[in-house]
């Protein structure tokens, strides 16, 4: 029994021993690396919508100086006046009143 024994201690001396902080820090590494894969889908799809939004931002502004643009327009028709100056820009002459045409 003896014999056993001291055949068993080299065996045992021959396994090879487990670097804990190495695995430690192996672990830590993949899951800072899973970490990572899972940030970088939202943030893409954030750098999208930021991209979506200032198009959106830009067409907005473009809409309300159309809408400006219009309503000051629609002033200037509801005006006193309006139907007949607009006539008149379109060349057209009241009855009675005597045509002129200035060639340059």
């Amino acid at each position: 029994m003896a014999r056993s024994v001291a055949a068993a201690r080299p065996r045992a001396q021959a396994r090879p021993t487990i670097h804990w902080q190495k695995v430690g820090r192996l672990a830590l590494l993949f899951t800072l690396f899973v970490i990572v894969l899972l940030y970088i889908r939202p943030v893409a799809h954030w750098i999208q919508q930021r991209s979506t939004a200032a198009h959106s931002q830009a067409d907005l502004r473009d809409l309300q100086r159309e809408h400006d643009r219009l309503e000051a327009r629609l002033h200037q028709l509801s005006g006193t006046g309006a139907v007949e100056r607009e006539a008149r820009k379109m060349g057209m002459v009241r009855s009675g009143e005597r045509p002129y045409a200035v060639e340059p």
